[in-house]
């Protein structure tokens, strides 16, 4: 018997006998008092991850891409990471053809082994989509994707973030019911509430020390 069977039996063999506890879990206490009515679920959202210095600017289905360069152009970006594939990744590009002079776009369209010292040292932005928000905790949902992998949220110092406003939910445990996580739960979910920040042992807080240090949230208000 190896040594995890072994500790296994001794757990499994400590159980015999016993009574199962039982689940008095209640569903109300961890949705009715983290439901809003759907105009305020907005402004909850804005209200906690404005709190912790991220960014946030409404604007339509059709306006975000003009949204987009003028806050690339007040921060003086030079270039931005797109995933070119992905529907708003085609939007972007569509845009900036139109519209000469943009900051220059960059595609996470290879390994990043590839071009790490350019990805790392180079990649000053990124924009990618979202799974959707949290308004109890001020979260946005980020799932990573082949096309859109983890470190385009990750490593650029300044992450564009889109978000419908359908798509915000109340409370975590609805996002669990509605995504189905009970039956397999994802292999690389992410909820992320602001830019990155450490603090050291005198408590000076840092933003940027490892990932973005700014996150920005374009709201895309239904029409």
């Amino acid at each position: 018997m190896s040594a995890k069977q072994n500790i296994l039996a001794k757990l499994r063999n400590s159980l015999t006998g016993t009574t199962p506890v039982p689940d008095n879990f209640d569903v109300e206490l961890v949705t009715e008092p983290y439901t809003y009515a759907p105009e305020q679920r907005i402004p909850q959202l804005r209200k906690l991850m404005e709190a912790v210095h991220t960014e946030i600017h409404l604007t339509s289905g059709d306006g975000w891409p003009e949204l987009l360069v003028q806050l690339l152009q007040a921060r003086q970006l030079p270039s931005l990471l797109i995933a070119p594939t992905t529907p708003h990744g085609q939007r972007i590009t569509q845009h900036w053809a139109k519209n000469p002079g943009l900051p220059a776009l960059k595609a996470y369209d290879r390994p990043v082994e590839e071009w790490k010292a350019e990805f790392f040292n180079d990649t000053p932005a990124s924009l990618t989509t979202t799974l959707g928000a949290i308004a109890a905790t001020g979260s946005l949902i980020i799932w990573p994707t082949r096309e859109e992998p983890r470190l385009m949220s990750l490593v650029p110092p300044v992450h564009f973030a889109l978000l419908k406003a359908s798509e915000i939910r109340d409370n975590f445990y609805q996002v669990q019911q509605e995504f189905e996580w009970a039956q397999g739960m994802p292999t690389n979910a992410l909820l992320v509430s602001g830019p990155s920040k450490t603090a050291d042992i005198e408590q000076i807080l840092a933003y940027g020390a490892h990932g973005p240090k700014d996150l920005v949230v374009l709201i895309l208000e239904d029409q």
